[in-house]
Formats: C-alpha cells, structure tokens, sequence
C-alpha cells in the first residue's frame, strides 16, 4: 500500500514539475532592460555620428582656411573650434537634452 501512494505522490510531482516547466515565465524585466540597452546603443551611434560629421566638416573649413589667406595656426585653431562643437553636440545627443 506504501509503494501505491509513493508512486502516486512521485507521480503527481513529475506532472507539476511538468506543467510548472511549461509556464511562460515574466519576461518584463528582460525585455524592459533590452530595451533601454538598445536606447542607450541608439544614442552612442547617434553621438558617433555627430563626431564624424563634426571631423568632416573640420576638415573641410581647414582646407578652406588654407585656401584663403588666413594663416595656418588660424587654420588649425578653426578646425579645433569645429570638433570642440561637433563633441558638444554628441554629448548632448548620448545624454537625450
């Protein structure tokens, strides 16, 4: 008589650890951290792309000083000026202001 309320016991066990297997669990957690993972792999692409566009254009407006008269540490210090607002710029797009 043991043995049959043993397997029965052993039994239902092996059916509720089958069924709780099968429940879907929370995803909230999961799918609210991927999320903010991928606003925050959106931002830093944006900022990169602020920089490069920011280093372009620098280098553009030197090789446009160069061309003029100006001298080339007024040259220099122009693209410096550029890049410097081209990484303010980024930071304010990785930081969302």
């Amino acid at each position: 008589m043991n043995c049959r309320i043993r397997s029965k016991v052993a039994g239902t066990m092996l059916a509720l650890a089958a069924a709780l297997s099968l429940v879907p669990l929370s995803g909230y957690s999961d799918t609210q951290g991927s999320q903010r993972r991928g606003d925050r792999r959106d931002d830093r692409q944006g900022a990169r792309d602020t920089r490069q566009t920011g280093r372009d254009t620098a280098r553009d407006t030197k090789a446009a000083c160069k061309a003029g008269d100006d001298s080339r540490a007024e040259c220099r210090q122009q693209k410096r000026d550029v890049k410097q607002d081209a990484r303010g710029a980024a930071r304010d797009v990785k930081r969302n202001d």
